[in-house]
């Protein structure tokens, strides 16, 4: 959480800190999920010679060069305390992108959920201007009215818990050359289907009590 020393303490900054620690305090209710939504790039990355098996009494061989095939964007929506993670895959980070994963966030993984807690940081395409943009204001405000939105503090994302599932699905699943989408998408999809199957909800201990304390000796 080293994110703390680039933080100005600011009343803002204290009401969304203690907006998002009491929503991870409250009660789990599946009829009203809690779900942290983030995203990341990543590198598609092929090698430049092809690699030499392994062979008796030699360990394979992978030549230090590589070929660069762009990046892509993984879009995490994790619901913590359910043990639930849902990846999506675009060739970019758009606002159509974004605004696509929210009405897939709720069309699709929560069709029957009258409000989502939905976690999210401070990326100026992240905002209800950019669903109107994209879809229009009848849209746009029938996407709204599915959330209640809990934007993270600025210099603060480390208290979105997707971040965590993001650095799970990085050191798990993608700590070697991926050189195409196809490979990817199999690569995520596997992920994905595998830790949700071992139902691990995140354990979050950072407490609004807790926070009070530390942030008290920054003012």
């Amino acid at each position: 959480m080293k994110s703390w020393c680039n933080a100005e303490v600011t009343p803002e900054f204290l009401a969304r800190l203690k907006d998002i620690l009491n929503l991870y305090a409250q009660p789990f209710n599946p009829a009203r999920p809690t779900v942290c939504f983030d995203e990341q790039l990543v590198q598609l990355l092929a090698d430049a010679r092809p690699a030499q098996q392994v062979k008796p009494r030699r360990a394979a061989r992978r030549d230090y060069e590589y070929v660069r095939h762009g990046t892509r964007n993984v879009f995490m929506l994790a619901e913590p305390k359910a043990g639930k993670r849902h990846v999506l895959l675009t060739r970019r980070r758009t606002k159509e992108d974004w605004a696509k994963a929210i009405r897939y966030l709720v069309d699709i993984l929560y069709p029957e959920a009258p409000r989502i807690d939905l976690v999210y940081d401070n990326l100026n395409t992240h905002a209800v201007n950019t669903l109107i943009e994209i879809f229009g204001k009848s849209e746009a405000d029938r996407l709204a009215a599915r959330l209640v939105l809990h934007p993270t503090p600025l210099h603060a994302s480390w208290v979105n818990m997707a971040e965590i599932e993001l650095s799970t699905m990085t050191s798990q699943c993608l700590d070697r050359r991926i050189p195409d989408d196809w490979t990817l998408a199999l690569e995520l999809i596997a992920w994905e289907r595998d830790r949700n199957e071992k139902h691990q909800p995140i354990v979050w201990s950072f407490t609004w009590t807790r926070a009070k304390r530390i942030f008290k000796k920054r003012k």
